[in-house]
């Protein structure tokens, strides 16, 4: 009996042996890859990224309606005190066809006819009216040569303010451009004079690759902004600011980078100072690399993120040698600037799906 007391015991020991040496096998495969191997590679699979992003139809949805050049007294829905438009309001599917009205020695434009019911508002227009939105408040006789390209389906939306203190906004919508899907975009929004604002946007293309970004104002300033694929991040940065009573000017709290497996965050510290960024790989700190972070702008203004162009991390690594995260991202970092400030404008949403909406509901009512 006492043998196979012993026997046992020995098994045992063995068995917990092995899951030690098990386990610390792991934490030294997850302690072998360094952070110059992993953040070069985390790099390049974010390059790729972009690169896949910016050649994608979906971009153009942002990119390409920049050059807005109507008059507001032409477009705008903003000359009433409060007012709401709701999908209710809007719904059906409508075509665009322009052509010119003569009432009381004025020239009105009916830029939509509704040639359908639909729970959404569905809408299609040429792709030139959309690339080139000034065109799209301007009539010209070749414009009857133009096929309807374009389509927009919006399967939310939500507009209701007042012109002076407050607005609610809700959009969700997905686009086709020549029967190719281009993605799907949704936006919520909303402002109060005394709480500041909550903004909101996401785009999913549909190589599986997904945007967001987020903007808050008030005593606590956050912003936010991702690229990642499925479940997987490739890049995300927040930074969040606060003011309080005995502070006039908002401070930093808390800032973080993430590419890949690798974190990069600052944030304050028990005597209330920034303390030194650290960095990690597949959350293990890197007692060995370092991190300078340089605010390129004092203007307090502005937004001091790297996505934003106005701050430069330097990170220094085991092997003494170092490197921006400019220089190791490239002219990636240019395009990232250039798709998160058109999703923080969403021109798409302002100038097109908002127009059209009101432009449906003033000649419905």
């Amino acid at each position: 009996m006492k043998t196979k007391n012993l026997y046992l015991a020995v098994v045992m020991m063995m068995g917990i042996l092995w899951s030690c040496n098990k386990t610390n096998d792991l934490a030294t495969s997850a302690n072998s890859v360094s952070l110059k191997t992993s953040i070069s590679n985390n790099v390049q699979d974010l390059k790729s990224a972009v690169n896949t992003i910016s050649a994608s139809p979906g971009y153009q949805v942002f990119s390409g309606v920049n050059d807005i050049s109507t008059k507001s007294a032409e477009i705008s829905p903003f000359d009433t005190l409060t007012h709401s438009i709701l999908l209710a309001d809007v719904a059906g599917i409508y075509q665009y066809k322009a052509k010119t009205i003569t009432r009381n020695r004025m020239s009105i434009m009916r830029f939509f006819n509704k040639t359908g019911e639909s729970s959404q508002m569905i809408v299609s227009l040429p792709e030139s009216k959309v690339n080139s939105s000034k065109l799209l408040l301007h009539y010209a006789p070749s414009d009857t040569l133009l096929a309807n390209d374009y389509t927009i389906s919006v399967s939310d939306y939500q507009y209701r303010f007042n012109r002076f203190s407050s607005f609610d906004y809700k959009m969700a919508s997905s686009i086709k451009i020549k029967d190719v899907d281009a993605g799907a975009l949704q936006i919520q929004s909303v402002y109060t004079r005394n709480d500041g604002y909550n903004y909101v946007s996401e785009f999913d293309f549909p190589n599986g690759y997904t945007t967001k970004c987020l903007n808050t104002s008030g005593d606590t300033i956050t912003s936010s902004n991702s690229i990642s694929q499925g479940t997987k991040i490739l890049y995300e940065e927040k930074l969040m600011s606060i003011k309080t009573s005995t502070n006039v000017k908002h401070r930093e709290r808390e800032f973080s980078l993430t590419i890949g497996n690798v974190l990069i965050k600052r944030e304050l510290g028990n005597d209330q100072t920034l303390d030194s960024a650290k960095v990690y790989v597949s959350g293990i700190l890197q007692l060995k690399s370092k991190v300078e972070i340089v605010d390129k702008s004092t203007d307090s203004t502005v937004d001091p993120t790297v996505t934003n162009q106005k701050r430069e991390l330097k990170i220094t690594f085991d092997d003494g040698t170092s490197a921006t995260i400019s220089q190791l991202v490239g002219s990636a970092i240019t395009d990232i600037n250039s798709l998160f400030t058109s999703m923080r404008q969403v021109n798409f949403a302002t100038k097109i799906v908002d127009w059209i909406a009101w432009d449906i509901y003033t000649k419905k009512n």
